[in-house]
């Protein structure tokens, strides 16, 4: 156990640190937002793009893991949305929400961080396959389906989703990655390492990102929601993509490691964002910290499990 403590202690320490600088005053919301950018439009499109870049293009178009990936995060998505609309009663909008909950996780900003200390340079081909499922198919998914109210609704927000896509520097960073790697083209060496030192900056300053918001949120809303979403995201999204992993014929364990891996980080940090529109972001905000605080123990037993099972990771 403590080898895993050893991965996700740092993880959560820095977290800590940022939720601290804000607490403490050292660092203002607004200026973890200007770290977050430069994070989400900067270090990891070149993290991204120098993963896929160096690799061939067998080694990055990897449909096993897409297919698990994908089939588990939308069977969950549907099933959040279900529960909520029929057993709970919520509008569609809040539905939908609470499934993307469960289904949308943020690889990129814990994720990437956790796989790297457990796969190592693997990691950054796993989070662009995991960030082209989100990115093309979970997020515009959920926004559209929370407009599904009337037809003009539904193609302003599929209108608006693929715009946000086709501007989306993550999107651009994998379609130039993925070219330079069909094509077998290499950056300029100074470029190469501009490219590389962005990509190592990705993973602290991610983390200090992530718990400077967390400060001043309550857990406030309905408490058997809150917790439903948190355990739909930490345990039945990992669960979902193991067992169609378990369905597909065996590919990379390190790669089936990590799709499971990443299924079970907490929510992606823009869901309260994306909640705004419809007023619910209390409830997502808390929803985002009950999930990130109990996601310290929860990727602590998987990581656990992991180790007790070398199989996974190629051992």
């Amino acid at each position: 156990m403590s080898e895993v403590l050893a991965i996700t202690g740092p993880i959560y320490l820095l977290i800590a640190l940022g939720w601290c600088s804000v607490r403490r005053g050292w660092f203002g919301r607004e200026e973890l937002r200007v770290l977050g950018r430069f994070v989400l439009m900067l270090c990891l499109p070149a993290l991204v793009f120098d993963a896929i870049s160096r690799r061939t293009p067998a080694e990055v178009l990897h449909l096993p893991f897409l297919a698990a990936y994908a089939g588990g995060s939308l069977l969950v998505l549907f099933f959040g949305l279900a529960w909520a609309r029929w057993r709970r009663g919520a509008p569609l909008p809040l539905a939908v929400l609470q499934g993307m909950g469960m289904a949308c996780p943020n690889s990129g900003y814990v994720g990437f961080p956790v796989l790297l200390q457990l796969i190592g340079p693997a990691a950054g081909v796993a989070l662009a396959l995991a960030m082209l499922v989100e990115n093309l198919l979970l997020i515009p998914l959920g926004l559209v389906l929370a407009e599904s109210g009337g037809q003009a609704s539904r193609r302003a927000a599929l209108w608006q989703a693929l715009k946000n896509v086709a501007r989306n520097p993550l999107v651009l960073s994998i379609v130039a990655g993925f070219a330079f790697a069909v094509l077998g083209w290499r950056l300029p060496s100074t470029l190469e390492r501009t490219v590389s030192l962005l990509a190592m900056a990705s993973s602290p300053i991610a983390l200090f990102v992530i718990g400077g918001p967390l400060v001043g949120l309550r857990l406030q809303g309905v408490r058997v929601d809150l917790l439903r979403v948190a355990l739909g995201k930490l345990l039945l999204h990992p669960l979902a993509v193991l067992a169609l992993l378990a369905l597909l014929p065996p590919f990379d364990p390190v790669l089936r490691a990590a799709a499971v891996v990443l299924a079970a980080m907490p929510m992606m940090g823009i869901y309260p964002v994306l909640a705004q529109k419809y007023g619910e972001e209390r409830f997502c905000a808390a929803a985002l910290l009950a999930t990130t605080v109990l996601s310290f123990f929860t990727i602590s037993l998987g990581l656990w499990w992991l180790r007790q099972h070398p199989a996974w990771l190629g051992g």
